[in-house]
């Protein structure tokens, strides 16, 4: 117990780097992923082909692999970033692809008498899907989101292995300094455990919001 109260301070610097690596990933996340959900929707052999191929090669590739390729591969091509940038932009890039898929199923999960009816009122393609359907499909994959940037909170602990001051980096650092294994693990364990579960709280209520809201 000595070991959390003296290294207290630590675990929670690391705990707001966690937080706010995840945060900033979905924020970047969000537009490129549902800008890649609309290639894989267009008609666009090309596009469609592109999206479809980044979403596979992502999902496909380990999140560790990636990290390294874009925190290795940068400098080969004359690009220094902070490390910290350098973390975001490399789980961004895997993200991009998972919110891709959820984007795609909420334009998809919308009925498409709705689209027949908007263009039966005489609403172009573009009009119709930026004033009916995306508006539906935004409620129906916010919870979706929220979900996400649980996930993340714990994916992002792969970073630590670049220097990244976040949360496991603080275990490993109080592991490293104590000689002490199973308690600052524990403790890690616990705080990763309170995030997602505040966060998935959330994202129940607010679940519960829009179905009362229906």
């Amino acid at each position: 117990m000595e070991i959390i109260i003296d290294y207290l301070p630590l675990f929670l610097k690391g705990a707001g780097y966690t937080l706010a690596l995840s945060f900033c990933v979905v924020l970047l996340a969000l537009p490129f992923g549902a800008l890649m959900a609309l290639m894989r929707l267009s008609n666009n052999k090309f596009l469609n082909g592109f999206s479809r191929g980044y979403v596979e090669l992502i999902r496909g590739t380990p999140l560790l692999v990636q990290v390294y390729i874009v925190y290795f591969g940068l400098p080969m091509l004359g690009i220094v970033l902070p490390d910290f940038l350098t973390a975001v932009l490399a789980v961004t890039i895997n993200s991009v692809a998972y919110i891709c898929e959820i984007v795609r199923s909420g334009l998809q999960s919308i009925d498409k008498g709705q689209t027949e009816a908007a263009r039966a009122l005489g609403l172009s393609s573009n009009k119709t899907l930026v004033k009916v359907v995306i508006p539906q499909a935004i409620r129906n994959i916010l919870p979706a989101i929220g979900n996400e940037f649980a996930v993340l909170i714990k994916e992002t602990s792969i970073v630590s292995v670049l220097g990244i001051k976040d949360l496991m980096f603080a275990s490993d650092t109080v592991r490293g300094a104590t000689y002490t294994v199973f308690t600052p693990l524990l403790f890690t364990a616990l705080i990763y455990f309170v995030m997602t579960f505040v966060i998935s709280t959330l994202v129940h209520k607010f679940e519960h919001y829009l179905s009362r809201v229906d």
